[in-house]
């Protein structure tokens, strides 16, 4: 009789787990926060009748494992009466899961805006493909902010491609901030087609902020171009390319050491 129950028993508990696994993969509860707005500020150059407005925005994604997809900015410019001056629409590229970044762009008008608004459209969220660490960040060095004599800043510096897949397009934005860490100005440029693991120049031209400059505190920010998350997971689906991948220039030791066994009195 015992021998006959314990079968059952295993057969018993085998069918309630596969009754556990028929349910379907499990839903994830956790819900998505808004896309935010952190950070933003507006330049206004007048040459003759035509006033350029160069809006520069950082935009914060809090959510881990979601891209903010078909971001749209909706910049509106009023006169002293509040009259609408200039409206203009402009699609940002897809902001990182968990990411933080900036985008800025120029629209014109034939009447000086007395008051700029930049709002941000919710956009849509998509799961990433990949865990938010295979979609690495776009390392920059040798940055360097100089004032120029009409007031413009021209910020430089070098970035690298960290995927072992040739880059399209890059979005580089350079968004400059105050001595109290505000943002003040900024503008953004493009780089075309920077090989794996290859360091690309870049140099940009921002306009004349409305505030002090702190060099020190200029940002720049590197972002794939496109409204999708799709530019962003092909470089991840390539991989990383490896930090080292020089040979070792030191002669080797004459004799292994690792093997020693320590004494103690």
């Amino acid at each position: 009789m015992i021998r006959v129950a314990r079968p059952l028993a295993v057969v018993a508990v085998a069918g309630s787990l596969l009754a556990g696994c028929s349910e379907g993969p499990e839903r994830t509860t956790e819900a998505l926060r808004p896309l935010a707005a952190r950070e933003q500020a507006v330049a206004i150059v007048s040459a003759g009748k035509e006033h350029r407005v160069t809006w520069t925005l950082v935009l914060a994604n809090p959510n881990r494992w979601h891209f903010a997809e078909n971001v749209v900015a909706t910049v509106v410019g009023r006169d002293a009466q509040g009259r609408e001056v200039v409206r203009s629409r402009h699609p940002v590229d897809a902001v990182p899961p968990g990411r933080t970044m900036a985008f800025s762009a120029t629209t014109s008008t034939t009447t000086r805006p007395a008051k700029v608004e930049i709002s941000v459209e919710s956009p849509q969220w998509r799961k990433a493909a990949r865990i938010p660490s295979a979609f690495k960040r776009f390392p920059v060095a040798d940055l360097n902010t100089v004032k120029l004599r009409d007031g413009q800043y021209l910020v430089s510096g070098n970035l690298r491609n960290p995927f072992r897949k040739e880059t399209a397009t890059l979005t580089v934005t350079a968004v400059l901030r105050d001595r109290n860490g505000r943002t003040v100005g900024g503008r953004a440029d493009f780089v075309e087609n920077v090989g794996p693991g290859t360091w690309r120049r870049f140099v940009i031209t921002v306009p004349k902020p409305a505030g002090g400059v702190d060099p020190e505190r200029t940002e720049v920010f590197v972002s794939p171009w496109g409204s999708s998350a799709g530019p962003y997971e092909e470089l991840a689906r390539a991989g990383a390319v490896p930090l080292h991948t020089d040979r070792p220039r030191t002669a080797p030791f004459p004799k292994e050491r690792g093997g020693e066994t320590a004494a103690f009195e």
